[in-house]
């Protein structure tokens, strides 16, 4: 039998903290991102976060199913920040891209959290809002319901892969990060056109786009493909092929 769900006005912890805080699950929440940033998702445990709370540990049960409880809620929490961001206008295509660049941004804002929940299914309510938004976006613009699935499912999906993508170069130390970027440089750009002709003739070029991040034109891709699909089913529809 499904376990209970207590309400967080329930929950709540009666008493302040020894540091003079009342918890509540957003603040349980932000200060997990905050451990995250500093200590990478190893150091993300109950101890560390009661402590920076002034709490102890027991106490985060009372909001959370132990620490994958807050996991997702973390996903749930970068995914409401992603919709609080965006402004919907009335327009499919805008809007879409709107988003998924939202999620996007949203997500390397906090690498080690997007690493952490990226390919987690929260099942909260903020992430229910964003499926229902995004569902919403493509049932409003005429798609039929499979094909506002499919392409729900190849958008959300391509958010997250490249949130996760991004975050891990985020993630990893400056100096290593930049030593990897650097390779397009001191080692791509000077390899000779006589063993290597193509990376040759192209070198400057990957140097100039192999270090940024490649989502906003595989999403421009994606869209593409939608808009074109939404409109053979218009033309077929209208019987105007």
């Amino acid at each position: 039998m499904p376990k209970k769900v207590v309400p967080e006005a329930e929950r709540r912890r009666r008493r302040p903290t020894r540091q003079g805080t009342v918890l509540s699950e957003k603040l349980i929440v932000r200060t997990a991102l905050r451990i995250l940033r500093e200590h990478g998702s190893a150091g993300l445990t109950a101890r560390r976060v009661a402590a920076a709370l002034g709490a102890d540990p027991s106490t985060l049960y009372r909001y959370f199913a132990g620490l994958d409880g807050l996991t997702r809620a973390i996903g749930e929490e970068l995914m409401g920040r992603a919709l609080d961001s965006w402004t919907a206008t009335g327009a499919w295509r805008a809007d879409l891209r709107a988003l998924g660049l939202a999620i996007h941004t949203s997500y390397l804002a906090h690498p080690q959290a997007a690493l952490l929940t990226a390919s987690r299914v929260t099942g909260r309510p903020r992430e229910i809002e964003v499926d229902e938004t995004i569902l919403g976006i493509l049932r409003g613009a005429g798609f039929g319901d499979a094909d506002t699935v499919g392409i729900y499912h190849a958008f959300i999906d391509l958010a997250l892969a490249f949130a996760a993508l991004d975050a891990g170069a985020l993630a990893i130390k400056d100096e290593v990060r930049e030593a990897d970027e650097d390779i397009w440089l001191s080692t791509y750009a000077r390899l000779p056109s006589t063993t290597h002709p193509h990376i040759a003739a192209t070198a400057h070029l990957l140097a100039d786009r192999m270090n940024l991040s490649a989502y906003p034109v595989v999403l421009d891709t994606l869209l593409n493909r939608a808009e074109a699909q939404l409109a053979a089913t218009r033309n077929r529809v209208t019987g105007t092929e």
